[in-house]
C-alpha cells in the first residue's frame, strides 16, 4: 500500500503535499497530485522523483475513477460538496479516503458499506474541524480519567493575519477558500448555555459576537460557529449544559462584516442585472433609498445608523472599494461573488506576509466537589504567503494520518472523525515537532 492520490492543490495543500512527498522519498511511496489547474499541482510537486502532477476535472467521472483506481489512499481537499463523488468511487474501488471537511449526513450513510469493505473514511482531519477535535478530546479524556466531570466546553479557532503583517483596517487577509470566507456564518448557529438552547440567525450573528481574552494573544472577537450541538455525543458530553464552538477575529471585524450583511453584499441567491457593466458605486447606489439626500456613501452610512461617514465601519467599507467608480466586470454575478472578487484582491497575502492560526479551548469541570477551569491554547505563525500557518494546520494532520494508515496503525473502520486515542495521540505528538503545541492552564473557578 504505497500509492497516494491527493486531489486538490489549492491554498491549504502545500504542507500536506510537502510532507507526503518527503515521506515518499524514504518509504518508497508514489504520490500523484491532481488539480484542475495543472500549474498549481506542478508548483507543489516540484519535479519530485516520487511524485507527479496531473490535470483533473473532478466532474469527469472516467478520469476521476481512473486516478482513484491506481491509488491505495485518497486525500481529497476539494470543496466540501465534491467529496461525495470521490467517496462513492472510493467505496466502489475499495480505497481509503481522508478529507478535512465536515462529514455530511450523505457521507455518514456510506459508513456501513465502508466498514464492510474494511475501509477507513476519515473526515474532519484538518484544523477546524480536525485539530480542534483531537486537542479537545485529549483534555476531555484526561479530565474524565482523573475523576472529573466536564460541565462546560467552549472552543474558538481563527485563521488570522500575524500582527507584524497586519496592514489594513480590517486586520484580516485570506488564507483559505475565499468563497467560504464570504459565506461564513450563513444559516443559524446553535449552542447550549446553562442547559438552554440558544439560536443565532445569520442577520444577528455578527451583532452578537463576544470578547475572548486569550493567553499570550490578547482580546479577540468570537462569533458562534454552525451547530455546536453536533459534537456532544462524539465528545462523550451528551449531558453537558454548556457547549459552544466559535470563530475568532480581531476586534472591530464583526461589526464591519455585519455592515456588509445589512447592505446585502453577502447574498449568494440572485444575480445582479448588468453587473458586468456597472461600477461598485452604482451597485451601492442601487441598495439605498434614492429619495434620501446626500452622496451614496452618506446614504449607506444612514442605512447603517452610522452618524459619521468617517467612522471605523465606513472607513473599512471605503477601503474595500465598494464606493469606487471602477467597473465590476463580472457578468451576471451575485452580490457574494462580487464581494469575493473584491476581497481576493484587497485581502491577498503579500509574498512575505505571515498569517497566524489561534485555537483556544475552555473546559469547566468539577472534581471532588471543586469547580475548576482548564484552558488549552495554540498559536501558530506561518513563514510567508506560500508556507502559511493555515496550510500547516490543515495539511499536516491529514499528512500524518496518511502515514498512520499506510503503516497499518489505524484499526477503526467506516466513516469517522478524529476523536479516538489511536488517532489523536500520535497525530498531536507529531504536530508538536512542527511547533503546533497547546499550552494549558488549570485553576480553580
Amino acid at each position: 500500500m504505497n500509492n497516494i492520490l491527493i486531489i486538490g492543490a489549492g491554498l491549504s495543500s502545500s504542507s500536506l503535499i510537502k510532507y507526503v512527498l518527503e515521506q515518499a522519498a524514504v518509504r518508497s511511496w508514489f504520490v500523484t497530485v491532481a488539480d484542475a489547474q495543472l500549474e498549481n499541482a506542478e508548483k507543489k510537486v516540484k519535479n519530485h522523483p516520487n511524485g507527479r502532477a496531473v490535470w483533473l476535472d473532478v466532474l469527469k467521472v472516467n478520469d476521476r475513477r481512473e486516478l482513484i483506481s491506481r491509488a491505495d489512499v485518497v486525500v481529497s481537499i476539494l470543496p466540501a460538496h465534491l467529496h461525495l463523488e470521490v467517496a462513492h468511487d472510493c467505496v466502489k474501488l475499495k480505497k481509503h479516503l481522508i478529507t478535512a471537511s465536515y462529514v455530511s449526513q450523505e457521507m455518514y450513510r456510506l459508513g456501513d458499506e465502508a466498514r464492510d469493505r474494511e475501509l477507513i473514511f476519515m473526515g474532519e482531519m484538518g484544523l477546524d474541524p480536525g485539530i480542534d477535535h483531537m486537542s479537545a478530546m485529549k483534555v476531555i479524556d484526561e479530565i474524565k480519567e482523573s475523576g472529573g466531570k466536564v460541565t462546560a466546553f467552549r472552543s474558538y479557532t481563527g485563521g488570522l493575519i500575524a500582527p507584524e503583517s497586519d496592514d489594513n483596517p480590517w486586520h484580516y487577509k485570506i488564507t483559505w477558500n475565499p468563497r467560504n470566507v464570504v459565506l461564513a456564518g450563513q444559516g443559524t448557529a446553535q449552542y447550549l448555555e446553562n442547559g438552554r438552547l440558544r439560536y443565532q440567525p445569520y442577520h444577528r450573528l455578527y451583532k452578537e459576537c463576544r470578547t475572548i481574552d486569550i493567553p499570550e494573544v490578547g482580546k479577540m472577537e468570537a462569533y458562534a460557529n454552525r451547530d455546536s450541538l453536533l459534537y456532544r455525543e462524539a465528545y462523550g458530553l451528551g449531558d453537558i449544559p454548556n457547549i459552544l464552538r466559535g470563530t475568532l477575529r480581531y476586534p472591530g471585524f464583526c461589526e464591519a462584516w455585519d455592515a456588509l450583511i445589512q447592505i446585502g453584499l453577502t447574498d449568494a441567491d440572485f444575480p445582479i442585472l448588468h453587473s458586468g457593466e456597472i461600477s461598485y458605486h452604482e451597485l451601492m447606489d442601487a441598495y439605498v433609498d434614492q429619495h434620501i439626500g446626500g452622496s451614496v456613501k452618506e446614504r449607506i452610512a444612514q442605512m447603517l445608523n452610522e452618524e459619521d461617514v468617517n467612522s471605523p465601519i465606513m472607513k473599512k467599507l471605503e477601503w474595500l472599494g465598494v464606493f469606487s467608480k471602477k467597473k465590476i466586470k463580472l457578468p451576471n454575478a451575485t452580490p457574494a461573488l462580487i464581494l469575493e472578487h473584491l476581497l481576493r484582491d484587497k485581502w491577498k497575502l503579500k509574498p512575505t506576509d505571515k498569517d497566524m492560526v489561534v485555537m483556544h479551548h475552555e473546559f469547566e469541570y468539577e472534581k471532588k466537589g471543586e469547580k475548576r477551569i482548564r484552558t488549552s491554547t495554540m498559536s501558530q505563525k506561518g513563514v510567508n504567503a506560500d508556507e502559511t500557518a493555515m496550510a500547516q494546520t490543515v495539511g499536516l494532520p491529514m499528512a500524518i494520518f496518511v502515514k498512520l494508515v499506510v503503516e497499518g496503525k489505524i484499526k477503526s473502520r467506516g466513516v469517522q472523525i478524529p476523536v479516538m486515542k489511536e488517532v489523536y495521540e500520535p497525530v498531536l505528538s507529531e504536530l508538536e515537532e512542527y511547533g503546533i503545541v497547546f499550552k494549558e492552564i488549570d485553576r480553580k473557578l
